[in-house]
């Protein structure tokens, strides 16, 4: 019995083997192709937004010619290519591979903006503006890698042609976080939780002191701390807040009205 086993087993084996050497192999069409080609077929490709097939031809242009003129480019467009196709995971990590490898690279300003870019676009993401959502109203945590990336790019390279765009953004970023912060504040005041508003509130103040949200975070830490009772610092917060917006709408009508969909000014 054990002898018919090793037969039948032998057998398969042997047809298996046959089998694949019957199966056509698959053709790599870029073989043998030079690096000039293999970079001009994948611009070309990104010029027709087929990223997926721009990324192969980058990848098998660097893993072909890794010390040649060609690989670093390659390197670089390739993050791009991953960043246009909507995927900030495997973008992000080539933004890192590349600054790693190459922190003296003359162009790798780029890359910190790129960096910058993948998260800005992460936390204004299309699904914000299908169902007008706040980008205030979402978790900031891609707002603040968002900001801290575009500021590592101020701050390294503070003449880069990319850098007044960085700062452009850094201060729309500010602007959201604080929004979120007084969003935060909004929500607790409304359901009661009075000392958690104002303290949150007070946080947006502290933090985002030139943002136009602040306005509305001295409002809720004064109201706040008038249901807590406490008036000396309801007082105190309402001589700041009456000092720097005296015309408030506040003041005016005790609420904000519904107001312009702020984070639009970007498109």
């Amino acid at each position: 019995m054990q002898k018919k086993i090793k037969v039948v087993a032998a057998t398969v084996a042997l047809l298996s083997l046959s089998a694949c050497g019957l199966l056509p192999e698959q053709s790599d069409e870029t073989k043998g192709w030079s690096a000039t080609k293999l970079y001009s077929e994948a611009k070309e490709e990104m010029a027709g937004q087929h990223y997926e097939r721009a990324i192969q031809l980058y990848e098998k242009l660097e893993a072909s010619y890794p010390f040649g003129v060609y690989a670093q480019q390659a390197q670089m467009e390739v993050a791009y290519a991953y960043y246009k196709a909507q995927d900030q995971a495997q973008a992000l990590a080539a933004v890192e591979r590349f600054i790693k490898l190459h922190p003296n690279h003359p162009n790798v300003d780029y890359m910190y903006y790129l960096r910058g870019l993948v998260n800005f676009n992460d936390q204004l993401s299309l699904l914000n503006f299908v169902y007008e959502q706040d980008p205030a109203e979402r978790d900031p945590k891609a707002t603040r890698e968002a900001f801290a990336a575009f500021k590592a790019l101020v701050d390294k390279f503070p003449n880069s042609k990319y850098t007044p765009d960085a700062v452009d953004r850094m201060k729309y970023l500010i602007n959201a976080m604080a929004k979120y912060e007084v969003y935060v504040a909004r929500y607790y005041y409304r359901r009661g939780a009075y000392l958690a508003a104002a303290n949150r509130a007070q946080e947006a103040v502290r933090d985002y002191r030139d943002s136009p949200s602040v306005e509305e975070a001295l409002w809720i830490m004064a109201r706040s701390y008038d249901k807590l009772g406490n008036t000396t610092l309801r007082d105190d917060t309402m001589r700041v807040f009456k000092l720097n917006f005296p015309n408030s709408k506040f003041l005016e009508e005790g609420a904000p009205k519904q107001e312009r969909k702020w984070w639009k000014f970007w498109s």
